[in-house]
C-alpha cells in the first residue's frame, strides 16, 4: 500500500539481526528521537506514518532484522490563520525559540488573536527534516501575563521538551506586585484542587501605601505548574497580584493596568545542543512606574 503524497519523511532505523522475530509495535517503542512512548508510536502506525521497507507497516507485522524502518510526518499546514503580531523574539535557533508574549493576548485556542497564529511571521522555518510548518507553545501564560514564552520549531523539539517540563527541567521565574503586608520570603505549599503544589516567594521592594497598605516587588519561583497557581497561592496568604480581578481583593484591584505578573526567565539546557539556554526579559514599563529603582531586573 503506497504513502499519501502529502508525507515527509523525519527518520530512518535499520533493524540488527534480531534473535527472535517481534511485533513492530513491540519493537519501535524508543528507536525514534521524536517519539518516546509505545501510545506515541502505536498511534503513528495507526495513522500510517510507519514504513517497513517502504511499505506501511501495521501493530501485527513482524519484524525479524534487516528491515529499514521509516518515520513519517504530513507536510500539510493546519487550516489557521497567520496574523502579524509584534512579538519581541528573544531567543531562537533551528530547534526552538523564545519570545517575550504581550499582556492582554492568549497563547492559543479557537480564537484569531493568538500568539500561536502570529508565530509562522516572526519566526525563521526551521531547516530540519521535522520542521512543524506552525511553531508550537510548550507552555502556556494567563492571557493578562507577560513574559517568556518557549516555542518549539520541530516535532523533536516539542516532544523532548514537553517531556523536560514534565520532569521539571525547565526553570521559570516571575516577578509580580503584590498587595499587603509580606514576609521577606517564603514557601507556599497550599493544595490546588487537590494537587501537591509549590510557590517560593522572596520580597525585593516594599512601597507603602495608604490605599493598599503595602506594595511588594516580589520574585517567585513556582515548582509544579497547576493553573493559576502563582495567583492562586499569593491570594491565599493574603497578598494578591495587583490588578488580579479574579483572586484579588475587592476594591482593590487598580484600573486599567491589567495584571501585574511577568514572567521573567528560563533556564534549561537545550534539548538538541545541551548547551544552557538561560534568557531574561526586563520589566514591563507599569512595573518600573511604581519601583523605577529595579529597572535592570
Amino acid at each position: 500500500m503506497k504513502l499519501e503524497s502529502n508525507l515527509i519523511k523525519i527518520e530512518t532505523h535499520r533493524v540488527p539481526q534480531l534473535e527472535n522475530r517481534i511485533r513492530l509495535s513491540d519493537y519501535t517503542p524508543g528507536i525514534f528521537k521524536s517519539i518516546f512512548s509505545k501510545k506515541g508510536i502505536k498511534k503513528a502506525i495507526k495513522k500510517e506514518l510507519v514504513t517497513i521497507n517502504g511499505d506501511i507497516g501495521y501493530t501485527a507485522d513482524y519484524i525479524i532484522g534487516g528491515e529499514i524502518i521509516d518515520l513519517y510526518q504530513s507536510n500539510l499546514s493546519i487550516e489557521k490563520p497567520n496574523i502579524n503580531l509584534d512579538l519581541e523574539v528573544v531567543y531562537e535557533d533551528d530547534y526552538l525559540a523564545i519570545i517575550n508574549k504581550p499582556a492582554g493576548i492568549i497563547v492559543s485556542g479557537n480564537k484569531k488573536y493568538t500568539i500561536e497564529n502570529g508565530l509562522v511571521k516572526v519566526l525563521k522555518k526551521s531547516t530540519q527534516l521535522d520542521a512543524l510548518h506552525r511553531p508550537e507553545p510548550i507552555h502556556r501564560l494567563d492571557y493578562p501575563t507577560s513574559g517568556a514564552l518557549l516555542v518549539g520549531k520541530t516535532t523533536q523539539a516539542v516532544m523532548l521538551l514537553n517531556k523536560m517540563f514534565e520532569e521539571r527541567r525547565i526553570n521559570k521565574a516571575y516577578f509580580a506586585i503584590t498587595l499587603g503586608k509580606t514576609m521577606d520570603n517564603g514557601c507556599i505549599e497550599i493544595p490546588i484542587e487537590n494537587k501537591t503544589s509549590k510557590s517560593e516567594y522572596k520580597t525585593i521592594r516594599r512601597l507603602e501605601s495608604r490605599k493598599y497598605e503595602s506594595l511588594n516587588l516580589v520574585q517567585l519561583i513556582p515548582h509544579t505548574g497547576r493553573r493559576h497557581q502563582l495567583r492562586i497561592h499569593l491570594a491565599s496568604i493574603g497578598t494578591p497580584i495587583f490588578g488580579d480581578l479574579k483572586y484579588g481583593k475587592e476594591g482593590l484591584t487598580g484600573k486599567g493596568n491589567g495584571l501585574y505578573l511577568h514572567a521573567s526567565s528560563l533556564t534549561f539546557l537545550h534539548p538538541i545542543t545541551s548547551k544552557e539556554v538561560s534568557k531574561t526579559i526586563k520589566l514591563p514599563k507599569k512595573f518600573l512606574k511604581l519601583f523605577p529603582d529595579v529597572y535592570k531586573i
